[in-house]
């Protein structure tokens, strides 16, 4: 399993860190910042999933008109993470 962080911009939430197993499927996802109940099921919802799949479900969720949002950011942090593994 491998570990990644990322810093995400433009949304409350200051780091994202989450684990890739062998099978590039999503674990122990932890927002630091932001909504804290919100994000704790956004990670909770996508434990054991895809991260390509995840990433492309949670691509362009907007918040607030921001055009982005913690869980946008977190898909654009599984492709990173996706096309460097």
């Amino acid at each position: 399993m491998k570990h990644y962080t990322y810093y995400p911009m433009g949304v409350c939430s200051q780091q994202i860190d989450f684990d890739l197993d062998e099978n590039n499927c999503l674990h122990n996802v932890r927002f630091s910042g932001g909504c804290n109940g919100n994000l704790k099921a956004v990670g909770k919802l996508v434990e054991g999933k895809d991260a390509t799949q995840i990433a492309t479900l949670l691509k362009g969720n907007d918040c607030a008109g921001r055009g982005t949002s913690c869980a946008d950011q977190l898909s654009q942090a599984l492709a990173e993470a996706v096309t460097r593994k």
